[in-house]
């Protein structure tokens, strides 16, 4: 094998806790992550040279040491002592710096496809453990389908799937920085933390209306403070009958869950054209964990 292509897919949180600070300055989270069907293309193959090269199909996103991918292709490389070139291409479709964990789930992606594509000696467990060192939310990423995480996103229980829905992205044009967002957040000050028990009883019992009725994201108090139209979004898809909408992650992407397909492209076009989002798509929940080329 000398090249491989998979699919990197975008998270959004159902829900999400922030219990305090730990000792090493990271805030304790507690939340509920589910992968969706909007994806970047990554196509991974071994070159002559003993360089790691990234292409990408945006001009603005760094290719260089600042690129997750990259930096997973140079730790593996050194780590086990790769001879041949690495060479990747991302196809980016999920919006940068939005709340969805894109860059989290390209690097994911490309170590689950340098492992494979070089044969590495790396287990489950160690692959995740690399992961961690490179992101909080590429353990999940690596996981994917809908799971519990704590701490600061590496201890993870996978879940029974989310029921079938139709999920509404849309980003506001500007993008959000996720250690602002927390430099700001006072957890003292959080008043209504989410019933994070009560949801996984929804799930498990297939209760999609329940699941909505539990949507809660504590970082929205701080993100929509500073950009009301993340509000102004979120009662537009539930005007068009969304069942709940969220701020995924520190935003400022907001999802909308739909049961009906009409309903979300009801509301997408709505706000492609009346509050002039650019940054939007209509798809749905992916249940299938740990298959990174599907």
């Amino acid at each position: 094998m000398n090249y491989i292509k998979l699919k990197a897919r975008a998270k959004i949180n159902l829900a999400l806790d922030v219990l305090g600070k730990m000792d090493n300055g990271y805030h304790d989270l507690r939340m509920i992550m589910q992968s969706v069907n909007l994806y970047d293309n990554l196509f991974i193959k071994k070159t002559i040279s003993d360089d790691i090269t990234i292409q990408s199909n945006l001009s603005y996103l760094p290719c260089d040491e600042r690129n997750l991918v990259f930096k997973a292709a140079k730790l593996l490389k050194e780590n086990y002592n790769i001879k041949e070139g690495i060479y990747v291409d991302i196809y980016k479709r999920i919006p940068v710096a939005a709340g969805l964990a894109g860059g989290s789930s390209d690097c994911a992606a490309a170590l689950f496809g340098i492992r494979r594509l070089f044969n590495l000696p790396i287990t489950n467990n160690e692959l995740m453990k690399i992961g961690e060192s490179l992101g909080a939310d590429v353990p999940f990423c690596l996981m994917r389908a809908t799971a519990l995480a704590e701490g600061i996103g590496e201890r993870l229980k996978q879940l029974a799937p989310l029921p079938f829905c139709y999920i509404l992205l849309a980003k506001p044009s500007f993008s959000v920085s996720t250690a602002s967002v927390f430099q700001e957040l006072d957890h003292k000050e959080i008043k209504a933390h989410p019933d994070i028990e009560k949801m996984i009883y929804f799930i498990e019992h297939k209760n999609l209306k329940g699941v909505c009725s539990c949507l809660s994201n504590v970082l929205e108090a701080v993100t929509v403070k500073n950009y009301p139209i993340i509000d102004n979004i979120k009662s537009v898809m539930l005007k068009n009958n969304a069942m709940g909408s969220l701020m995924s992650g520190s935003g400022p992407t907001v999802f909308g869950i739909f049961s009906s397909k009409a309903a979300g492209l009801s509301a997408l076009k709505e706000l492609k054209y009346d509050l002039k989002i650019r940054d939007i798509c209509l798809t749905t929940v992916f249940n299938r964990p740990n298959r990174h080329n599907n």
